[in-house]
């Protein structure tokens, strides 16, 4: 009997060392267990925040590429503003219609019939490859005296006198139809564009013959 006793004592105290023993632990292992979840939620949020960051730098990069894109459509647009004005202001080709010969006749204003008016023209004449229609340009001298080409086309590399008496129209000859003397002895002949720009003037008298072009 005392030796049963004394192993039963001694179980005992082996299940209740065991107890404590286990008891101990399982706040070690509550704790663990409890940061490992916490330490997943941290790393979940640190995760999210990472995500999230990289959708706002995704945007803001997004925004800045389309910033560009506007940027260099704007750029290029007005740089080729800018160059179709500067092209258009140097690099304006010359007109290939100008005044040629002028042939003024003195002493015609007693002429009842007019004939010799037709001695006294001006010549335009078309210095390029391409054939013009002169319709709406305008001749004029110093006094105002106009004279307004009808639908007609110069060929080019030729010329075409307009006379001041009257006359049938051909391809060499024009006339104005006109019963007095229009260019005097001292006198300038200038050359209009159907948008009544000076494309050419010419100008004689007491100090000779003067021509610009344009």
């Amino acid at each position: 009997m005392s030796a049963s006793l004394t192993t039963r004592r001694a179980l005992a105290a082996v299940l209740a060392a065991g107890a404590l023993i286990g008891a101990a632990a399982m706040p070690a292992a509550a704790d663990g267990h409890g940061h490992g979840r916490d330490n997943g939620r941290n790393h979940g949020r640190d995760h999210v925040r990472d995500h999230d960051h990289g959708r706002d730098n995704g945007r803001d990069n997004g925004r800045d590429q389309g910033r560009g894109r506007d940027h260099g459509r704007d750029h290029g647009r007005d740089n080729g503003r800018d160059n179709g004005r500067d092209n258009g202001r140097d690099h304006r080709a010359p007109s290939s219609i100008a005044i040629g010969e002028v042939q003024n006749e003195d002493g015609m204003r007693g002429d009842r019939f007019g004939r010799a008016l037709n001695r006294e023209w001006v010549e335009v004449k078309n210095t390029g490859r391409h054939a013009v229609n002169l319709r709406g340009y305008t001749l004029t001298d110093e006094q105002g005296n106009r004279y307004r080409f009808p639908d007609f086309r110069l060929d080019g590399r030729s010329s075409v006198k307009v006379h001041t008496g009257q006359g049938r129209n051909t391809r060499h000859d024009l006339y104005q139809d006109r019963r007095r003397q229009v260019w005097d002895d001292s006198d300038t002949a200038t050359l209009r564009d159907d948008r009544g720009n000076i494309i050419d003037t010419e100008s004689w008298g007491r100090r000779g013959h003067h021509h610009r072009n344009g």
